[in-house]
């Protein structure tokens, strides 16, 4: 199964800690099959979480090749890092970079480097970190199997 991973945003009244109601636009990552999927998953994922009317404003595939998440419970923002691979052209003897965007769940600036070292201490080729940035991300929704029946029954 290719599931991708698509970029969602929701606009919705938000109650702030006074109490007064202030329109606003959240991001968030969905795992799905299609940007069909990833919608109705979306709209599944955020109605219990979401009072009142909401509307997804946007859909757009996020181009990841991979994302790290954290077992820390503070680790409450998402960082997209831009990876370049390093490779030699036999031939040529050039080097060769091939970026990769990967997404990891940390801290702060700081402990989303650890973290991305630390995921990447298997990889076999020489890698080197191009860009660390902050994102609006606020969750990230994994693919769930739905539960299947069996297609004969006993």
């Amino acid at each position: 199964m290719n599931n991708e991973w698509f970029e969602c945003k929701v606009r919705y009244d938000k109650t702030m800690e006074t109490g007064l109601l202030k329109k606003t636009t959240e991001t968030y990552i969905v795992e799905a099959l299609s940007f069909t999927e990833a919608e109705r998953r979306f709209i599944e994922e955020m109605t219990p979480f979401i009072s009142g009317e909401f509307t997804v404003t946007d859909i757009k595939r996020a181009r990841l090749a991979e994302l790290f998440e954290s077992q820390d419970a503070a680790a409450d923002r998402w960082f997209k890092a831009k990876v370049a691979f390093i490779t030699l052209d036999e031939k040529t003897g050039a080097e060769k970079r091939t970026a990769q965007q990967v997404l990891i769940q940390a801290t702060d600036f700081r402990d989303a480097v650890k973290n991305l070292d630390r995921c990447m201490e298997g990889t076999l080729g020489d890698w080197v970190i191009v860009t660390i940035t902050e994102t609006p991300v606020m969750d990230v929704y994994r693919y769930k199997q739905a539960d299947q029946k069996p297609e004969f029954e006993q």
